[in-house]
């Protein structure tokens, strides 16, 4: 301490210079220089991707900015998380470009397009295979003439990582072509899901039908169809997730709510009802004993009016309904667990994410931001 002193006496300009960076990095939300909130959501990190052409990386610990990860392709519209969750695979506001990014290092590795010349190529969805030896895109081809576009097929395309290029077009299962697709992998990158009326499990060398998943069929006597609602899998094990599943009794036409769990491998979904179907959406802490959920907007009937915003609470482990409260939302909103799960963030239709307290809903500050958010919030452990 002495030392300090003498050399603070000795050259004051150096001093001030000193207080003066300090101050500007709190400012500035660098993060070394701020300190632990109370309560706070835990010791990982955050990421979404916004207008500015960038993912913003904050520290849950002190909520502030700590990187700008900055995108080669521009403004992100979608991430999508490898299964390692060592990497981003990033799809551009465009649809045209993706740019696969090393999450530990914050760097770009390589991006692509499919488009050249005067053909366009738009990029409506993609999965990332679990061992990231290919993706699978659905692409539509935008041809421009002097005299008008040429709109090409929809197609579902095998782009081979290694070599960099398509390497094949995956024909239709069945023949039958989709405007949209909702496909995933079995975890270990040999099986693939396509759902619809009832899933259809192709292998993914050949990628032939070698099983049907028929979901059409109620699972019990006398109940309906199962239909997806709000599911989450990112704090679930590989080739499982959970969430809330429609089920609807075929002789009264009442549709009933159910808490459930799927298993890809087993083919088979536990659900357990807890109430009628509403429109919430489904977000489950990373010890899949609770999840919250967000009733918003209303409007479709007296009892729902617009402007109703409710979080809904849910004991996952023992399959009920736990509260509903009110509170003032926003416009717009998308919710994420922190991942010690004593905090709600409220995010998306802006630049800030609203920080709520997980047992009371009492909102105890904002994250600002210094650009919109256009992507999914990710938690992730610290590289």
């Amino acid at each position: 301490m002495t030392g300090f002193f003498r050399a603070a006496t000795q050259t004051p300009r150096l001093a001030v210079v000193a207080v003066t960076v300090a101050c500007l990095a709190v400012a500035s939300g660098v993060g070394w220089a701020q300190k632990p909130l109370t309560p706070n959501g835990g010791d990982q990190l955050m990421y979404i991707g916004t207008y500015a052409g960038t993912i913003q990386v904050f520290d849950e610990t002190t909520e502030a900015k700590v990187a700008d990860i900055k995108l080669q392709t521009g403004i992100p519209r979608a991430l999508t998380l490898s299964q390692s969750r060592s990497k981003f695979y990033v799809l551009d506001a465009s649809n045209e470009k993706i740019e696969i990014v090393d999450i530990p290092t914050r760097t770009s590795l390589s991006t692509f397009t499919l488009s050249e010349g005067n053909k366009k190529v738009r990029i409506r969805g993609y999965q990332v295979d679990p061992l990231e030896r290919f993706l699978l895109l659905l692409t539509r081809a935008y041809t421009k003439q002097i005299d008008r576009y040429e709109i090409g097929d929809i197609k579902l395309e095998f782009y081979d990582l290694a070599q960099k290029k398509i390497t094949r077009t995956i024909p239709w299962p069945r023949g039958e072509e989709r405007e949209n697709v909702n496909i995933r992998f079995s975890p270990d990158g040999k099986l693939l899901y396509f759902f619809g009326e009832d899933v259809l499990i192709l292998e993914t060398t050949n990628f032939t039908e070698v099983d049907t998943w028929p979901l059409s069929r109620p699972i019990e006597p006398g109940l309906g169809r199962v239909n997806f609602g709000s599911v989450d899998d990112f704090n679930d094990d590989p080739g499982f997730f959970t969430g809330l599943f429609t089920t609807q009794d075929p002789i009264q036409n009442r549709r009933i709510m159910n808490i459930g769990r799927v298993n890809l491998v087993a083919k088979s979904i536990d659900l357990t009802p807890i109430g009628p179907a509403e429109g919430v959406s489904f977000a489950m802490a990373r010890d899949r004993q609770r999840a919250w959920g967000l009733v918003q907007g209303g409007g479709q009937s007296p009892a729902q009016p617009i402007g109703r915003f409710e979080f809904w609470a849910f004991d996952v482990a023992q399959r009920r309904l736990l509260s509903r409260t009110q509170f003032d939302g926003r416009p717009r909103m998308a919710l994420r667990v922190s991942s010690n799960g004593r905090l709600l963030y409220i995010y998306q239709a802006g630049a800030t994410i609203d920080v709520y307290d997980a047992q009371s809903y009492k909102k105890l500050r904002t994250i600002e931001m210094n650009a919109d958010q256009t992507t999914t919030l990710y938690i992730l452990p610290r590289k």
